[in-house]
């Protein structure tokens, strides 16, 4: 929040001391150590107290920082060796020009395996040395780990995970103590007892084939990746006579509504999804006309969370023609951003909703073409015993979502290429 952090302050001022850079080099003794910047999202702009990122843009620009001057030194000193490790959340509050001279290297969160290993081998020892429980005195499995992981503690990252380990050996130690208890065993049924209920369920709407309208998507999220469902539902059918024409919709009489606090983006996802959705039907089925007549509602739950972005595109247009041809898409999920033409877009955060799919037992996904590089670079375990299809455009999706159905005879075989 304060420059004079950065820069140091001039001699002229009661209890003036170097900036925390040259006090870095001293401590460490070497003019080329590792300087560790934390949380550089959260710069403070206090014009009272001048503006760190204009002071960070000359420490951090490799053309500048070989004479920094700081204020109370008052001499050039060559800041070029020192090796700078700046940490964020996000990269939206850091100012453009800093954030040029900076190369970005982007973390993703820790995977179920990953999370098992480091409490295993870090977080419990450290925990159990802390509140002084012996080793052989409180027994917890893998499994109670990954319960906590997977219903208690979902975070990119592991501190809330830390949080119910020392719940349960803090509550194991009084129960050592007062009830004189010899060994402890933790279970999953009496893990509620210690932590208290499951913080989340499982996101998954129908354990079955889920009803005509109904699509599985994957989306981003901080917690990293879940799964959301798309559904759509028929509200009014209106009938025009023949000849007559609405004259404020373009002569269709078909609208649809959207729920469920989505962003703009995701709102014009919708519109582009009804528009090819149009043209696919047409060519699957020259005498449906259900969505040009029918006034249709499209939901995406939970209605109180607000969601934004282009890539359930795909599953907004998979659930329209779902509800048009009343047949059930099979049990996939996917995501991707389509054009009004179906093309099928590369979307991003593709290793968070891979986990998510793995989560709720998702064994087939859809994913964009562009991003078959970014899966093969996934670990095995993440990969292994996953079906997944990488499309180009929407009539490769359609097969695939509507296999079960066109077997059956409840949706029409797909339109040749000529």
């Amino acid at each position: 929040h304060d420059v004079a952090e950065l820069r140091g302050h001039r001699r002229t001022y009661v209890g003036a001391m170097p900036g925390k850079l040259i006090q870095c080099i001293k401590v460490s003794g070497s003019c080329n150590p590792v300087v560790l910047i934390d949380e550089i999202d959260k710069i403070g702009r206090d014009s009272y107290r001048g503006d760190p990122s204009s002071a960070l843009l000359e420490i951090l620009d490799p053309n500048q920082n070989s004479t920094f001057r700081d204020h109370y030194l008052d001499v050039a000193v060559d800041l070029s060796k020192v090796l700078f490790v700046c940490t964020a959340n996000v990269s939206d509050t850091i100012p453009g020009p800093l954030l040029d001279r900076m190369e970005i290297i982007r973390l993703a969160g820790y995977v179920f395996e990953e999370k098992i290993a480091i409490a295993s081998q870090y977080l419990i020892p450290q925990t159990r040395e802390q509140c002084g429980v012996a080793e052989d005195t409180l027994s917890m499995d893998k499994e109670v780990l990954g319960e906590l992981i997977t219903n208690y503690a979902r975070e990119a990252g592991v501190r809330n995970l830390l949080k119910f380990v020392e719940k349960i050996y803090r509550k194991a130690a009084l129960k050592i103590v007062r009830d004189k208890e010899e060994k402890i065993t933790v279970t999953k049924k009496t893990l509620p007892e210690l932590v208290g209920q499951p913080v989340f369920h499982s996101e998954r709407l129908y354990d079955h084939t889920a009803p005509p309208g109904v699509v599985m998507g994957l989306a981003w999220t901080a917690m990293g990746g879940t799964t959301l469902y798309v559904e759509a539902a028929e509200r009014t059918r209106v009938r025009v006579e023949e000849g007559e024409k609405k004259k404020d919709n373009g002569g269709e009489t078909g609208y649809m509504k959207v729920t469920g606090q989505l962003g703009s983006v995701m709102g014009e996802s919708a519109e582009i999804a009804m528009t090819y959705s149009r043209s696919l039907l047409r060519s699957l089925d020259s005498s449906n006309n259900f969505l040009e007549s029918a006034g249709i509602h499209l939901h995406v739950p939970e209605g109180s969370t607000p969601k934004d972005g282009p890539s359930a595109g795909v599953t907004m247009c998979t659930g329209l023609v779902s509800l048009a041809l009343n047949a059930p898409v099979n049990p996939v999920a996917m995501t991707g951003e389509i054009t009004v033409t179906g093309k099928v877009l590369r979307v991003g955060g593709l290793k968070e909703k891979t986990i998510a799919a793995r989560r709720e037992g998702v064994k087939e996904l859809i994913f964009p073409r562009g991003n078959e590089r970014d899966y093969l670079e996934l670990k095995e375990y993440l990969r292994e015993g996953l079906d997944v299809h990488f499309v180009d455009h929407y009539s490769e999706v359609y097969p695939i979502a509507f296999a079960n159905s066109i077997k059956l005879g409840l949706a029409p075989e797909p339109a040749q290429k000529k």
